[in-house]
């Protein structure tokens, strides 16, 4: 008891020297969590990737589009479950800083492609029955404070336009890896507004997803997707989910590189301030570590008091870092 008591004075001996320590520990260990969270954001769509779903995209780059038409031709391949497909839509909600993925969907086929979504009956057959209606993630609701019935404007920059959309469903994770950030509404209403601008990018969808019966022949029923289009307008490449969504990470390794590196050094940074704090605090204390050995304290007493010291700072510094993250 005496040592700890020792050990809880000392740390309070230079109110400021430690409360200025507490701090730059605290901080270290924000930056840390921080960079650490975005690392875990960035991987979490190849964590979250099903075995079986392949993603089919315009072979040239993913910002290109694919015909419509496209859809019944990959149905019919041997081995093909179902098939589903998406459009990029983006906009801007509240303002630019409000980013989420705001896709253009197949109301029929989403849910059954992605049964990791979960909405209840009644809210998905009113969707349905909608053409402006869409489904949000619990995420998205509890962030902005959305409730069925809402209205959410957004503008469009993709697909130019102000558009209305009525919130009927809000679909819950399946899993703790499921996206609960993201917003679908039936692809047919974009459509019709291509079409009324006669802007030549109707029938056009962004990608399919198809999900298959055997993961273990995706490579075969990738080729045989692939083979249908090939020397077509259109050429495709098709995937498995989780080599698509890696690919994105792959795009933007040189930065998740230098997020991890500079998570490490940031914990190196943590060791040296605290180091420097309890090499100062040994060495104005010389005097008093020799008395305690005249008075009987060994060695390890004293080590003891130096460490202690050391994780009673840090300790708190942490515990007040982890709070604030």
């Amino acid at each position: 008891m005496r040592i700890l008591k020792l050990i809880f004075k000392n740390a309070l001996r230079h109110k400021l020297r430690t409360f200025l320590t507490i701090v730059g520990i605290a901080i270290a260990v924000i930056a840390f969590g921080i960079l650490r969270t975005v690392v875990t954001a960035w991987n979490a769509g190849v964590e979250a990737s099903a075995a079986n779903r392949l993603i089919t995209r315009q072979a040239v780059s993913f910002i290109f589009p694919l015909p419509l038409a496209y859809r019944d031709q990959i149905a019919k391949i041997p081995g093909v479950d179902e098939v589903t497909y998406a459009n990029w839509f983006q906009g801007v909600y509240i303002d630019k800083n409000q980013f989420f993925a705001r896709l253009a969907v197949d109301p029929e086929t989403i849910f059954k492609v992605y049964p990791e979504f979960l909405v209840s009956k009644d809210e998905y057959q009113t969707f349905l029955k909608e053409r402006n209606s869409c489904i949000i993630g619990q995420d998205i609701a509890t962030q902005y404070n959305l409730k069925i019935g809402d209205l959410m404007a957004i503008e469009g920059d993709i697909y130019p336009g102000n558009w209305q959309f009525v919130v009927r469903g809000i679909y819950k994770p399946r899993d703790k890896t499921t996206d609960a950030t993201q917003m679908l509404f039936h692809w047919d209403y974009l459509n019709e507004r291509m079409k009324e601008l006669g802007a030549g990018r109707d029938n056009e969808v962004g990608w399919y997803i198809v999900k298959i019966k055997d993961p273990s022949k995706t490579g075969s029923i990738s080729n045989q997707i692939d083979a249908l289009f090939k020397n077509s307008r259109a050429e495709t490449k098709t995937e498995s989910e989780r080599a698509f969504q890696q690919g994105f990470v792959q795009a933007s390794s040189a930065i998740i590189t230098s997020m991890n590196v500079i998570s490490f050094v940031i914990i190196g940074i943590i060791m040296l301030v605290l180091g420097n704090t309890m090499i100062m605090s040994a060495r104005e204390r010389t005097r008093e570590y020799a008395v305690f050995k005249t008075i009987g304290f060994s060695a390890s007493h004293m080590i003891g008091l130096i460490l202690g010291e050391s994780l009673f700072i840090s300790a708190i510094g942490a515990g007040l870092g982890l709070t604030l993250t």
